[in-house]
């Protein structure tokens, strides 16, 4: 249950703008990407143990982050890397070809709405109060193709698609809606990318932890005024409606 003192707290702050985040928010990603990465460890057994190959990969995405970003193309192309680094360069052509499709089949994930999502999203545009935008991090043909396959695109009159997110990305955001960062909710199962940016500029962050993390995504969690933890969805209606 969220407590009255953070009900009030957020309407005495007059927010203006919810931004959501995409993945693991508004739908399952994670999983899919955990599965792919277990398929991989199938494939390449011959060439490691599981967390080998699971911990060799991580470097490979660590190294390739500032060229390739985030998403399942930059993901597939260092499984391949990986692949080819740990049997150097032996691996068979049809192993590879595996480790493509695994890659491909990424970028057709069925982005069904989580539990709650839809209701709350529609009861929030229902209230009129709030502007609802989106913004995530990843491939922009990716993200876009997703939001549309949810069925969710009609309840966000913007959507933004960066490359991180930082605090310079969230304040360049605030610019570009303008209003003040106490007029932000920032909504997102990421502390590190969706809640703790926001925090530091001023804005306030509803925390819906989600059951699988990406390792880079994890982090200390810390107390601040203008967090929120939610444990449902659909809480954000109750707080905000």
């Amino acid at each position: 249950m969220i407590c009255q003192m953070e009900r009030n707290m957020i309407s005495r702050n007059n927010i203006k703008v919810i931004a959501f985040d995409a993945d693991d928010t508004l739908w399952a990603n994670q999983p899919y990407f955990d599965e792919a990465e277990e398929k991989l460890c199938s494939i390449l057994s011959e060439y490691g143990e599981p967390e080998h190959i699971k911990s060799e990969l991580f470097k490979t995405e660590m190294q390739n982050m500032d060229e390739l970003g985030y998403g399942a193309m930059a993901f597939t192309l260092s499984m391949v890397e990986t692949a080819l680094r740990l049997s150097a360069g032996k691996i068979p052509a049809m192993k590879i070809s595996d480790i493509y499709g695994l890659g491909r089949s990424l970028l057709r994930i069925p982005a069904t709405p989580l539990e709650g999502v839809r209701e709350t999203l529609e009861r929030l545009c229902s209230s009129a109060a709030y502007r609802l935008i989106v913004v995530t991090k990843g491939n922009m043909l990716d993200q876009e193709h997703k939001l549309e396959r949810s069925g969710l695109r009609g309840y966000f009159s913007h959507v933004e698609i960066v490359s991180d997110k930082t605090e310079k990305t969230y304040s360049d955001l605030l610019s570009f809606l303008c209003i003040d960062a106490s007029e932000l909710l920032m909504v997102g199962n990421s502390f590190k990318s969706d809640i703790s940016p926001v925090l530091q500029i001023g804005g306030y962050g509803a925390y819906i932890p989600f059951h699988a993390t990406w390792q880079h995504e994890k982090t200390d969690e810390y107390a601040h005024p203008n967090l929120l933890r939610i444990s449902r969805f659909q809480e954000l209606g109750d707080l905000l409606c």
